[in-house]
């Protein structure tokens, strides 16, 4: 875990700020608005959102932000530059290349010296990584940036995710391989083919729809026990890290065999492979669903959606397992420490018309009082502090926090722009209230609390299990795959591996000839020439640990 030390930027607070705080109502719009758009699905608040609004006076800035609907990024950022219609801010996940060949970005250098908090956010060398050819960097990824202590207590990355009911049922058994997984949910719907209300319990789930189909891809490197480098294996055995591919492993094979095999036995839902992103999160949100393998942070929404329902006390939120392919393998799927993704972030695009002033706000959200009101909400109306200093929330702002209507209307938290992990400034809280170990347990249903309880363990990067381990210095090797371009070298390799894994997969798991299936899929695959992929991917490697010893 790399902690930072952040000069914290102090703004003027004024005589109608302090009111707002206090609840007041009363708005005086002296501000500039800024657009932004973010290649992934979101919710988008009121026009006057009151924490927003808060922001706005202290800072002098508001941002309007807009979400992925409907479309892939690539294809939504190229219809943005089509029409010349770009924000002023955007986060443009894989199709940043496309934006640094048209020159629509802002380059972030003479910024990053400017403001201490922007140039606090990454070290020397991490910020080299985020530079582009010219030399110049244009982006920078808000997420996994911490300051002093760690705090984590949630896992925020992917896992085989089972209900906390399910669980119980069996008694909290030793679920360790995807064999127990698996054997387990079989003998629950077994017992209990439907719900308290007569609906039929769906196994287990898969996401298949755009770039989200990793939640059928990826699986095999995590039951092999590697971390999640994404788009390759690399294997530090031999002494040298090599780059390996897992779509063509043993483990690959026999979990595609065993979803094949609980797709026979009806377990696997039989609408998977065409059912979109929103019909997967409704699925979810139902309570219907015992399992699946996911990234939390694509559905962690629905846990909100339980709670307003009751269905959290029904012991429908899932729980993380680390599951391998064999016992007594350790598990990597949790990562300890920050994840450095050069690939993405947000950026200041040229059609913004203050870039001095966009820059700015990208700095001032990182100071500790802005960063309370986005992530904590206003002192005594969404948390309360105790003697000690220690932010708390009543039960009536943990149902608020959860409240759809409320935070729509109240809550701001620009959650894809500049923010801090770990522990405030104060030395006393967490940066995100699910981070406060008081809180985080507070916020736990009932059946959750019986899980942890179970299996002696406080939260869910405990009950993954993972080992605390530093990370390699290329990790994670996604972010170079991630903006890999058809006409770079690999890159068309790259493009037709993902299309042959798209269409090759779902019929896979629906065969009734699995091996004869696997032989099929094992010739589409290699006609595409996927050791072109794996040569660039090693040359990338070599040059990451090289660059990285320059700093040792």
């Amino acid at each position: 875990m790399k902690k930072r030390t952040v000069v914290p930027v102090l703004l003027g607070l004024s005589a109608l700020a302090i009111a707002a705080t206090a609840g007041c109502t009363q708005k005086q719009e002296k501000y500039k608005t800024f657009t932004m758009f973010a290649t992934m699905t979101g919710t988008e608040i009121s026009d006057d959102n009151e924490v927003q609004q808060i922001i706005a006076e202290k800072t002098g800035v508001k941002v309007k932000e807009s979400w992925l609907a409907g479309q892939d990024p690539a294809e939504a950022v190229g219809t943005m530059l089509a029409s010349d219609t770009l924000t002023d801010y955007i986060d443009a996940g894989n199709a940043f290349p496309d934006l640094l060949e048209a020159k629509k970005l802002v380059a972030w250098d003479p910024y990053i010296e400017k403001y201490p908090n922007l140039k606090a956010m990454y070290t020397e060398a991490e910020w080299d990584g985020f530079r582009q050819a010219d030399g110049k960097i244009y982006w920078a990824n808000v997420f996994q940036n911490h300051k002093n202590a760690a705090t984590t207590c949630t896992h925020n990355d992917e896992a085989f995710w089972i209900q906390a009911r399910v669980l119980e049922w069996g008694g909290y058994p030793e679920v360790k391989t995807l064999d127990d997984y698996f054997n387990l949910i079989e003998k629950y719907i077994a017992a209990n083919p439907t719900d308290k209300d007569g609906a039929k319990f769906i196994g287990y789930t898969c996401l298949c729809e755009g770039w989200k189909y990793y939640c059928i891809e990826n699986a095999g490197q995590f039951l092999d026990g590697y971390p999640n480098d994404g788009s390759v294996i690399v294997d530090k055995s031999s002494g040298k890290p090599t780059i390996v591919d897992y779509n063509t492993t043993p483990t690959t094979k026999r979990y595609l065999k065993k979803l094949n095999e609980e797709y026979a036995k009806g377990i696997v839902d039989r609408e998977f492979a065409t059912q979109t992103e929103d019909e997967y999160i409704a699925n979810l949100s139902s309570g219907h669903v015992l399992g699946m393998c996911d990234q939390y942070w694509n559905f962690q929404q629905i846990n909100d959606t339980l709670k307003s329902h009751g269905r959290d006390l029904d012991g429908c939120n899932y729980i993380p397992l680390g599951l391998t392919i064999e016992k007594g393998m350790e598990n990597r799927w949790h990562t300890y420490g920050d994840t450095v993704n050069v690939s993405s972030g947000v950026a200041v695009t040229t059609a913004c018309k203050d870039p001095e002033a966009a820059f700015k706000f990208l700095s001032d959200v990182l100071d500790q009082e802005i960063h309370d009101l986005r992530f904590w909400g206003v002192k005594d109306v969404d948390y309360k502090v105790d003697e000690n200093g220690k932010f708390y929330h009543t039960e009536e702002m943990r149902k608020n926090a959860a409240d759809a209507d409320y935070k729509r209307n109240h809550l701001c938290t620009y959650s894809y722009l500049p923010q801090w992990g770990g522990t405030s400034d104060d030395h006393i809280n967490a940066n995100f209230p699910t981070e406060q170990g008081s809180e985080f347990q507070l916020s736990l249903a009932e059946p959750v609390v019986n899980v942890f309880k179970a299996y002696g363990v406080d939260n869910y990067v405990q009950m993954i299990g993972s080992p605390e381990e530093p990370l390699g210095a290329w990790f994670p090797m996604w972010s170079y795959s991630n903006d890999l371009k058809p006409e770079m070298e690999g890159g068309m390799a790259w493009k037709e591996m993902g299309e042959v894994k798209h269409e090759w997969l779902p019929k896979l798991v629906t065969t009734d000839d699995f091996d004869g299936m696997w032989e099929d899929y094992m010739k589409a695959y290699e006609a595409v020439h996927p050791q072109e992929f794996l040569d660039v991917m090693q040359v990338e490697l070599d040059r990451r640990i090289e660059a990285a010893a320059k700093y040792n």
